[in-house]
């Protein structure tokens, strides 16, 4: 699908990954709306690009109808759905302070997982409806899993539960729609210059690079909207789950 003039959704689309996203789409022509809980930032983005920023928990049913709602009003009715917002925590299943709580598990797990498919859902119930483009192609959705989907480190039990959630319903889910000419596709980044990492001392920054086979070093945000411009633009691409991440393979710690 060639991006220009058609809308794209970008959830998490205030900073990192999403932001680099927003951009990249925009810089092909797209009309983008931005979905983030954090509101200013959102709409301060969106408005760089010529786009709507939008606040939205993606986790709720309620606020993702609606900024669907309010998109479709606004910008048009959307082809692309870039899903990026996502949180992540550090928790051992049990600590000297006892066993994990079960709401920080959950909540990882209803935003990152949840979130995602509940944005899934509702895109793809409007998109099916569509007029279809060249090929039958309907539209795409792009989401974001993580290497700890796969190279799990301590610590990250219910991250690494959220993101292989991600990774296991791409297949499915791509089946699913692939009569309605809806193609999915995931990315598992590695260790990326994100606003977290940003906030980390340049040794440290350099040091968890070196890690990194080849290139030695953080991936850029900018890469990750590359690849997903390139989902987008590549009809093929469906079903699979693409690791961005220099082969790096994840120590336990």
């Amino acid at each position: 699908m060639n991006p220009s003039g058609q809308v794209a959704i970008v959830t998490g689309g205030s900073s990192g990954l999403g932001e680099a996203t927003a951009r990249a789409l925009a810089g092909k022509g797209a009309k983008v709306a931005i979905l983030d809980v954090a509101e200013q930032r959102a709409q301060k983005v969106a408005a760089e690009l010529g786009g709507i920023g939008l606040k939205c928990d993606v986790s709720s049913e309620e606020s993702a109808q609606a900024a669907m709602a309010e998109i479709a009003g606004k910008l048009g009715d959307p082809r692309i759905l870039i899903n990026c917002a996502g949180i992540g925590i550090a928790m051992k299943t049990v600590s000297k302070d006892g066993a994990h709580p079960l709401d920080l598990y959950r909540k990882v797990l209803e935003v990152n997982l949840i979130g995602t498919f509940n944005m899934i859902r509702l895109f793809a119930a409007h998109v099916q409806n569509l007029e279809p483009m060249d090929g039958g192609e309907r539209g795409v959705i792009v989401n974001t899993a993580s290497v700890a989907a796969y190279d799990g480190q301590i610590g990250q039990a219910a991250y690494s539960a959220s993101k292989g959630g991600v990774v296991g319903m791409t297949l499915p889910v791509a089946r699913d729609l692939a009569r309605s000419g809806i193609r999915v596709c995931t990315i598992a980044p590695g260790i990326f210059r994100t606003p977290m990492l940003a906030g980390l001392p340049q040794e440290a920054q350099d040091s968890l690079g070196q890690q990194v086979p080849f290139p030695p070093r953080l991936g850029e945000p900018a890469e990750y909207g590359a690849l997903a411009c390139h989902i987008v633009e590549n009809q093929m691409l469906n079903g699979e789950t693409i690791r961005l991440d220099g082969a790096i393979r994840m120590a336990p710690k």
